[in-house]
């Protein structure tokens, strides 16, 4: 146990006296909100400067104003004969004075349809806006060629927005407001992290095995334990690393959680408390720690793996034939935790959520939605339970995988090793 330790402490001060560990720790929340605003800051930086001339041909006669310029676009009204708009002359004499033409044809009301010309691929942007203008303006057209007396006024007022509230209902008869939607990005957001986490502290591991064989240090070392020893050892420093990791993003994340709650708590600007308030409303203790249950359990069972393989190789390069398999099925859990967010509670996101290689990232999914105990006991029973079985059965292609050099191993000698 003694020897143990000392591997363990070995694994976690080797990579948490880095540099690197303090500068990644407190730049991945940075990175994970930069990666959030992204998309806004290219849309922002992305808006064309310039404003596009568009012609809008009518043939009906009565649509020629219903497209309003916007910011990026000018629309050119022009009456038109049913039939006799000719795109290709039209661009001949206009030349690139108009970036697009529109034409509405008679019998817009009855075919529904309307033709844009442009000498390029349209922009999506010109698409929505004249769909969403010309849907509302023909159905007040249809509306009132039914030559029924304030009839506009009457639909207009009978359309009602319904704003659905989530009650949760306990077994007590309290009620309290639950948000699905801070429960589903939750539940993502969750086995994204698991995803990539054990991802990569497993390829961590495995960089680290092939290192020390490479350098022929790991000879060395099993002179003075076991190569079981060793093997555990690295995977349970590496778990404290990540441990530490996410000890001091959950302070990080608290402090300022609750500083944007004191900031904005009278202020008119709602939309952070209102989020603070539903990530509130679901049960973050029993998430959080059933989260720390399935990340370990996941880590212990694809770092053994990775452990295992990488000690069957001399060079990262050789490895993928071993670590394909794995990334593929890690690959189809998140796919699978992802495709179950809409149904959490079905059939098929049950079932990944008990068999153990996808059960830590699909039942991250699930967790937000209040999974039945039973459940959650069934699936991390059986995944604590595979995950003892790969160690062991890593063990023991670690034992002679690591002192093997100069040759590609198959799986049918590596399957060997464990046989024997």
């Amino acid at each position: 146990m003694n020897k143990l330790l000392l591997i363990i402490q070995r694994e976690y001060m080797s990579l948490v006296a880095r540099k690197s560990f303090l500068v990644i720790t407190l730049l991945v929340p940075v990175l994970i909100v930069v990666i959030g605003a992204i998309p806004a800051l290219i849309s922002e930086f992305n808006s064309s400067s310039s404003v596009e001339a568009v012609t809008v041909i009518d043939e009906t006669g009565r649509l020629s104003g219903a497209i309003p310029d916007t910011d990026g676009f000018r629309f050119i009204p022009l009456q038109g004969e049913p039939g006799k708009t000719d795109p290709q002359q039209f661009f001949s004499q206009a030349g690139d004075s108009m970036s697009a033409l529109v034409v509405i044809p008679a019998n817009v009301l009855d075919s529904a349809k309307v033709n844009i010309y442009s000498k390029s691929t349209a922009n999506i942007a010109l698409i929505k806006h004249i769909t969403g203008c010309l849907n509302d303006t023909l159905t007040s057209v249809k509306i009132s060629a039914m030559g029924v007396p304030g009839l506009d006024k009457m639909v207009k007022e009978a359309q009602v927005d319904v704003d659905v509230n989530s009650v949760k209902l306990a077994d007590d008869g309290t009620e309290s407001e639950s948000s699905t939607t801070a429960a589903m990005l939750l539940g993502m957001a969750l086995a994204l992290i698991t995803y990539m986490f054990v991802l990569t502290y497993g390829a961590m591991i495995m960089n680290s095995v092939i290192e020390e064989k490479t350098n022929r240090i790991v000879e060395v070392i099993v002179s003075s334990c076991k190569p079981f020893q060793l093997m555990l050892g690295k995977i349970i420093g590496v778990a404290l690393v990540g441990l530490t990791q996410f000890l001091i993003w959950a302070i990080l994340i608290s402090v300022v959680v609750g500083g944007l709650g004191l900031g904005f708590a009278d202020s008119t600007f709602q939309a952070i408390p209102n989020m603070i308030s539903a990530v509130q409303s679901v049960n973050l203790v029993a998430i959080f720690s059933c989260f720390a249950i399935y990340f370990l359990g996941g880590y212990l069972l694809y770092a053994s793996l990775f452990a295992g393989f990488g000690s069957a190789v001399d060079q990262a390069s050789d490895a993928s034939q071993f670590t394909s398999p794995i990334i593929i099925v890690m690959i189809v859990a998140l796919y699978a935790g992802l495709g179950c967010m809409e149904n959490p509670n079905g059939t098929f996101a049950m079932w990944c959520s008990m068999i153990p290689f996808t059960s830590p990232i699909v039942m991250m999914v699930r967790l937000p939605y209040d999974v039945p105990f039973w459940q959650i006991a069934v699936s991390i029973a059986a995944l604590y339970a595979t995950a003892l079985s790969m160690v062991w059965l890593s063990g023991r292609i670690y034992r002679i995988g690591i002192l093997r050099y100069g040759k590609k191993f198959t799986f049918k000698e590596i399957l060997s090793w464990i046989r024997n």
